[in-house]
């Protein structure tokens, strides 16, 4: 593959726009490979493929020189057309919150995100570190800003980084917003053209959101020990300061992950979702006897839980018993003089144990599109919400969004009540089964490396659907055009296929109902069988 006239043209016109030196040398050195070197000429016409998608989860990419990579160029334009569309919404000169993570290129992206809004006369207020995304989403709320963004790409790879928005709401953004958003980036000039200013005021709102942690239906029982990780990410110091806020003193981090390192060095990929992610983490619950084990990613915004089985080897809860176990505690905790008619809710990907247990506890229960932008819109009294992939809102009185921090907390408050009872997490998992059927969960992820592949994939599913899935015969209901996703139900048995929001994948979400575990593993096992055939 040789750079053609066309590429060398946009190459050129990209670099004369870039306001940073160091990507304008990163692109220019590439372009100056191009001519004669296939794989130069290669990632030169990928870095041109873009521009990035804006998207209800704003923006990820790359690192890298380029208009299909995250940097200041990227971001400078990006905020320009958020600055419009914040303008055009009524809100000109209005208060926007920005914070970071720790990933290459956070902090030069968060100080062009705020001198953009600055020169555009908006009222910015900057975190003065890095700091977990519920953080910014809590200083959306508590100080009334019109939106917040964070640079953070979450638990992606490590060559990664993203941009996140929020609205006046608190919560992320949904359509249309997004699509306003990108037709106004569209619009924007270049990058060297848009004007930046310093003067965003620093702001430190991470001693009001401990205050609030802290005030989470806790119990009275602090005597629990907890092993946990950061994984690399900026979780560690905030997860200790609310231990300690709340009274929670035995906590033991992984000290090879406790650090914000974004290279992410001990793990291959920085998610606790991934296989041998969480491996430091367990062998840490062993060593000092823990009582529970957490994983928070690197933005801490997702919490994962491990526990000891009855053998005494130690493994992650998937993220439907984490969801559940802490579903379950919340509504057990709701003054109903106060909030008679609470609500939870979560996905049509995640187990609809919940709902059993909402109408048994008298509660409303609703299902959502993917994603928290929608959950903390489900409905009036959310008092609890969680996502299969280890997303839980423990608070949606004050975090419109998913918080690792806050749902680690009140995990730990749990697991002390329960040590003092003489019981597990694993008990009262049992105790559900028990109640509402044992509910299995299991999910297929297909990472491709042609995105085109997901819509193909979807397409055959669509036009040719399977009779049976699982031993069981099953129908199909395609959601389009509210949202990409089939699902597939029979007796006992259901199938969510969807391509993911976030990462190049497509995936299928399992799940079989039975009253014998045994037979709910049996049949489980039959479903995967069958949709790794149909996927592949």
């Amino acid at each position: 593959m040789t750079s053609d006239s066309t590429l060398r043209d946009a190459a050129s016109r990209w670099i004369a726009a870039d306001p940073d030196p160091a990507t304008r040398a990163e692109l220019e050195a590439v372009l100056a490979r191009a001519d004669g070197d296939p794989s130069a000429a290669e990632d030169l016409a990928d870095r041109l493929a873009g521009p990035l998608e804006f998207g209800t989860a704003g923006l990820r990419g790359p690192v890298r020189a380029g208009p299909n990579g995250m940097n200041v160029a990227v971001v400078t334009r990006t905020t320009a057309g958020v600055a419009e569309w914040l303008t055009a919404h009524g809100h000109a000169g209005a208060l926007v919150v920005v914070g970071r993570d720790a990933r290459h290129g956070s902090e030069a992206f968060a100080t062009a995100t705020a001198e953009v809004l600055t020169a555009a006369g908006f009222d910015v207020k900057v975190f003065p570190r890095p700091l977990p995304t519920p953080v910014l989403a809590f200083a959306v709320g508590r100080l009334g800003a019109v939106a917040g963004i964070q640079i953070t790409a979450s638990h992606n790879p490590p060559a990664d980084n993203g941009y996140k928005l929020y609205d006046a709401t608190g919560g992320q953004i949904v359509p249309p917003s997004d699509g306003e958003i990108e037709r106004a980036i569209e619009a924007a000039p270049s990058a060297a053209d848009v004007p930046r200013a310093a003067g965003a005021e620093i702001v430190d709102l991470l001693d009001r959101y401990l205050d609030e942690v802290a005030t989470l239906p806790l119990g009275s029982e602090r005597a629990v020990r907890v092993a946990a990780t950061a994984l690399h990410g900026v979780g560690a110091d905030t997860l200790r300061a609310a231990f300690e806020r709340a009274g929670f003193t035995d906590l033991h981090l992984v000290g090879a992950q406790t650090t914000p390192d974004p290279d992410f060095p001990t793990v291959s990929f920085p998610n606790p979702e991934e296989p041998g992610a969480t491996d430091l983490l367990l062998a840490l619950a062993s060593d000092v006897d823990a009582d529970l084990a957490i994983a928070l990613d690197p933005d801490a915004d997702r919490c994962a839980l491990g526990v000891r089985e009855r053998d005494g080897s130690w493994r992650m809860l998937r993220g439907d018993e984490t969801g559940v176990l802490l579903g379950s505690y919340v509504l057990s905790t709701v003054d109903r003089t106060v909030l008679p008619d609470p609500l939870v809710a979560t996905t049509i990907v995640s187990s609809s144990m919940l709902g059993e247990i909402a109408k048994a506890e008298g509660a409303r229960y609703a299902e959502t599109l993917t994603g928290f932008k929608w959950l903390v819109r489900a409905g009036e009294g959310l008092v609890f919400a969680y996502e299969e992939a280890l997303g839980l809102c423990v608070n949606p009185g004050f975090v419109r969004d998913k918080d690792g921090i806050a749902a680690a907390t009140l995990a730990a408050g749990l697991a002390a009540q329960l040590k003092k009872q003489g019981r597990t997490p694993l008990d009262v998992l049992d105790e559900l089964a028990q109640r509402h059927g044992v509910h299995l969960t299991d999910q297929v992820s297909l990472r491709v490396t042609d995105l085109a592949v997901r819509g193909q994939l979807m397409a055959k599913v669509r036009e040719t659907p399977p009779a049976r899935l699982g031993g069981v015969d099953v129908t199909l209901e395609d959601l389009l055009p509210d949202a990409d996703v089939v699902r597939l139900t029979g007796d006992g048995v259901r199938v969510v296929i969807r391509p993911s929001g976030t990462e190049p994948k497509l995936k299928a979400y399992l799940q079989v109902v039975d009253n014998d575990r045994g037979v709910a593993q049996e049949r489980l096992t039959a479903l995967r069988g069958d949709v790794e055939e149909l996927l592949a």
